[in-house]
């Protein structure tokens, strides 16, 4: 079969050519492009030929899909898979297999790392520094004691839990289902508007479906504490940015810690969040560690092997 990467997903083009080597003696081609193109006509010229496609987030359309007349697997190198028309790869028997779990400890203690940074002003702190300048009377919060909402316990939520009650937190959460490690833990499941008026600290970490697209609308955001804190490192969707934007201007909560957003960085010069205020932006670095590529690579490689013996 021909293995197409159509973009690097954090290995060397020295780690690419012991992987040719390696598929080649199972006698399969594999193609590798170090470069990230997402212009369609690239990407069909890069696909078209293959049967098993290796990609991150880059979005892939039915129209694209279309012309991938070879195509029986995407192996994606990410989590979620809401840049794929999921609805062709199924009517069209393409096989979609991601990475789940490759990302848990980096996107959980890039959790914390933001709260610590909203919660301490240190991306500020560290502007004023560097302009010569003291704390100029900026007192910060502490964690301990802090009522903490998890929205969404999988694997990202329930280690973001455990983190913070190593923290001194009384951590809460909302979900789908109730996890037994979370109970095991004393940790309540409540409503989600239960558990927006309740937090002073509420985390995302869920995936984005139709369900959860715009789950914290103005209306959400506007049963939180004017002290409260969002902080989403899930995905961009999930959150009415404009509203989110527009409380904070208005101090109807007093801080966010951001790393997703509707659309992959760099944003666009006018997006709302820009100039919000007390708003801690990263540009979706949770997720990129040395130790989460490395297992990553692992996890898709593994699937396409899993693949490949189930369709010799």
């Amino acid at each position: 079969m021909k293995i197409v990467a159509v973009e690097s997903i954090g290995i060397t083009s020295s780690q690419a050519g012991e992987i040719k080597k390696h598929f080649s003696q199972l006698g399969h081609d594999f193609i590798f492009h170090a470069d990230r193109n997402e212009s369609s006509e690239i990407l069909i010229e890069r696909m078209q030929e293959a049967h098993i496609v290796i990609i991150s987030n880059i979005s892939l359309t039915a129209d694209v899909l279309s012309k991938c007349k070879h195509l029986r697997m995407l192996a994606v190198a990410f989590t979620g898979i809401d840049h794929i028309d999921t609805a062709y790869c199924k009517t069209h028997n393409i096989l979609i297999r991601n990475a789940s779990g490759y990302a848990t400890h980096a996107v959980s203690e890039m959790t914390i790392g933001l709260i610590l940074d909203v919660y301490r002003h240190l991306s500020t702190m560290e502007t004023q520094c560097r302009s010569l300048q003291t704390r100029n009377n900026s007192l910060g919060r502490e964690l301990f004691g802090k009522t903490v909402g998890i929205v969404g316990t999988g694997a990202i939520g329930r280690r973001t839990a455990l983190l913070l009650k190593s923290f001194g937190c009384n951590v809460i959460a909302w979900s789908r289902s109730k996890h037994p490690e979370m109970i095991a833990h004393q940790i309540q499941y409540l409503t989600l508007d239960e558990l927006l008026k309740q937090s002073d600290i509420v985390t995302l970490h869920l995936p984005l479906t139709a369900e959860t697209h715009h789950l914290l609308s103005k209306e959400k955001i506007a049963l939180m504490k004017s002290e409260a804190v969002l902080i989403n490192t899930a995905r961009g969707n999930i959150v009415d940015n404009t509203a989110l934007a527009t409380a904070l201007t208005e101090q109807k909560i007093s801080g966010a810690g951001i790393d997703v957003y509707e659309m992959e960085p760099p944003l666009p010069e006018n997006h709302p969040l820009l100039k919000a205020p007390h708003c801690v932006l990263k540009p979706h670095i949770a997720y990129a560690t040395r130790e989460a590529f490395d297992k990553r690579f692992d996890i898709v490689l593994r699937n396409i092997h899993d693949f490949l013996n189930q369709n010799p």
